[in-house]
């Protein structure tokens, strides 16, 4: 996992308000952030959560989704996360994330050491790829990366990771555009990959527009990952935080869609963080399949 001096779940429960929550410390900064995952548990260490200096409110909003930073200048500058040889800056967002999901972390494990195992060159598919920890994991790890995501500035974001990381002179190619037409461009052109990483939002929007939805389009755009995986893929990561995919119902989608049938090679199960104390909070779920 991090180093509990970058990050650590320091614990996680309902508020007084039977809202979840968890508290966490990126890189020795304490943050209360919402945690539906967390509702009907009972926080542990009630003492150090008055103790937090940075906590976001959705409370006033009518979706749910965006909220405010309160208070909305105590940020370190810079705040910054490292993970063996990449660093992640820390920025808070409107909708509550700062740019770092942990969970993935034991991704990035397993990413890392089949691209290392491979024996020969990788060209890598990174589709929705945010701000680039998983991009800059497999191009460290010795891969040729296409980063894909349709906003602009998360792009950047990933690209100024690349430079504080040591790595602006590794083979990857930043590109913003809708994930679902990338792969389908791709599959026209012929341009094939030895292994295909996907995170996709529950919902969301391309940079024209387009209407992401993933009950709708995911099995959609997994066939497109199917058809341009090249004759020696090496794997494929599918990760999920859509309530209507648990690690069955994921697992399925992906070998209905990609294989055609079950797999033992597929494998599925949550994504999770473990609090200081070593409680599990759920994450999300994953599908991994290897050749």
């Amino acid at each position: 996992m991090f180093d509990p001096d970058q990050y650590e779940l320091i614990d996680f429960g309902e508020n007084e308000n039977g809202l979840g929550e968890k508290l966490e410390c990126f890189g020795g900064s304490l943050v209360v952030r919402p945690s539906p995952a967390a509702t009907g548990f009972r926080r542990e260490l009630k003492k150090i959560w008055s103790e937090t200096g940075i906590r976001f409110d959705c409370s006033t909003s009518s979706t749910g989704e965006k909220g405010v930073w309160v208070p909305p200048d105590r940020f370190p500058e810079p705040w910054e996360v490292q993970h063996k040889d990449i660093s992640l800056q820390i920025r808070p967002t409107p909708f509550g994330h700062l740019g770092i999901f942990p969970e993935q972390q034991s991704n990035w494990d397993w990413i890392a050491e089949k691209i290392s195992r491979a024996g020969r060159p990788l060209r890598i598919l990174n589709l929705f790829a945010y701000s680039g920890g998983t991009t800059l994991i497999a191009a460290a790890a010795g891969a040729e990366v296409v980063h894909i995501d349709s906003a602009k500035n998360v792009v950047q974001w990933a690209r100024e990771n690349a430079m504080i990381s040591g790595m602006k002179d590794h083979p990857i190619r930043w590109i913003v555009e809708d994930c679902q037409l990338f792969c389908e461009r791709e599959r026209r052109r012929g341009n094939r990959y030895d292994g295909i990483i996907l995170d996709p939002p529950s919902f969301g929007h391309g940079p024209k527009g387009e209407v992401w939805k993933v009950e709708k389009d995911l099995i959609r755009l997994l066939r497109n990952c199917r058809a341009i995986l090249s004759e020696k893929a090496e794997f494929m990561v599918l990760t999920c935080h859509s309530p209507g995919y648990g690690p069955a119902e994921l697992q399925a989608t992906f070998c209905d869609a990609v294989l055609g049938s079950c797999s033992t090679r597929v494998m599925a199960e949550p994504l999770c963080i473990y609090s200081k104390k070593g409680r599990a909070l759920n994450a999300g779920n994953v599908v991994r399949w290897s050749r």
